[in-house]
C-alpha cells in the first residue's frame, strides 16, 4: 500500500517525469525542453564544444551567411554535426541532458530567428523517435566567432551504467 503522504506528492506532479537508464527528465509541460535532469551515480557525464554548421554552400564568399544558411537551416546541420560526433563515442541524442543554444539576429531581418530553430531542434527532440529532452538554455549573442554562423550549439550527454 502506498502511504497517503507519497500518493499526495505524486497528484501534485502530475507529469513529473520520465526516466531512461536511470536518468530522470522532468517535463517541462507542452514545451519541448526538460525543466530538470537527474542523472544517476556512476554515470559518465560527456561535454561537447560548441558546434556551428559546416558550410552549406561552398561557391558563396567564406564566412558569409550564405555559406551557411539561415537559422533554420544552420540548427539543423549543428545538430547533424552534433549528432555525428555522439555516435563517435556510442552515444545518441537521446543521451544529451543539457543544451546551450547561443543565436546570433539574422542580419537581413534584425531578429532571433526562434521558430526556425525550434523547427530543427524538434526533429531531434520529443519526437515520438527520439522522446527524451535535455534542459535548454537559448541565449542571444552579439557575434559568434565565425561571421557567416547565426547558431552555436554545445550540448552534455551521459553515458549511463550498464546493467
Amino acid at each position: 500500500m502506498i502511504p497517503a503522504a507519497a500518493l499526495t506528492a505524486l497528484a501534485a506532479f502530475p507529469a513529473l517525469a520520465h526516466a531512461e537508464g536511470g536518468v530522470i527528465r522532468h517535463g517541462e509541460g507542452k514545451f519541448p525542453i526538460s525543466t530538470a535532469v537527474e542523472v544517476p551515480a556512476g554515470a559518465t557525464t560527456i561535454y561537447l564544444s560548441g558546434m556551428g554548421a559546416p558550410v552549406q554552400d561552398k561557391t558563396a564568399p567564406p564566412k558569409s551567411l550564405e555559406a551557411y544558411g539561415d537559422t533554420r537551416a544552420q540548427t539543423l546541420a549543428s545538430l547533424q554535426r552534433i549528432e555525428g560526433e555522439l555516435k563517435k563515442l556510442n552515444l545518441t541524442m537521446g543521451d544529451v541532458v543539457q543544451m546551450h543554444i547561443y543565436m546570433v539576429a539574422d542580419p537581413r531581418t534584425k531578429q532571433l530567428d526562434f521558430d526556425g530553430m525550434m523547427k530543427a531542434y524538434t526533429q531531434y527532440f520529443g519526437t515520438e523517435k527520439q522522446p527524451n529532452l535535455p534542459v535548454r538554455s537559448a541565449f542571444a549573442v552579439a557575434q559568434l566567432a565565425n561571421p557567416g554562423w547565426l547558431i552555436e550549439i554545445e550540448v552534455t550527454a551521459v553515458r549511463t551504467p550498464k546493467k
